[in-house]
């Protein structure tokens, strides 16, 4: 699916988060070690920049934890 930069700009008018910063994030995404706890704190950091959400040191460790031992369900709908 190819997105284009009308995409962006609306996307970006809604989050102010611009183009450059999503795909940023959705290269380290591609080509980082989703089990490399370091790799998960930059993430889950960037995403709550992004997202104006804060989230504490044992959210983070908590959604560290889940991910690198497997515990995140496959299924969307079991996540709620």
């Amino acid at each position: 699916m190819k997105f284009g930069d009308d995409f962006f700009k609306k996307v970006e008018k809604k989050t102010k988060v611009d183009k450059d910063t999503i795909f940023a994030l959705a290269d380290k995404l591609q080509k980082g070690n989703m089990k490399d706890e370091a790799t998960l704190r930059e993430v889950i950091d960037t995403l709550s920049k992004m997202t104006g959400k804060k989230v504490t040191k044992e959210q983070s460790d908590k959604i560290i934890a889940k991910i690198v031992n497997d515990k995140v369900p496959k299924n969307v709908d079991k996540m709620f």
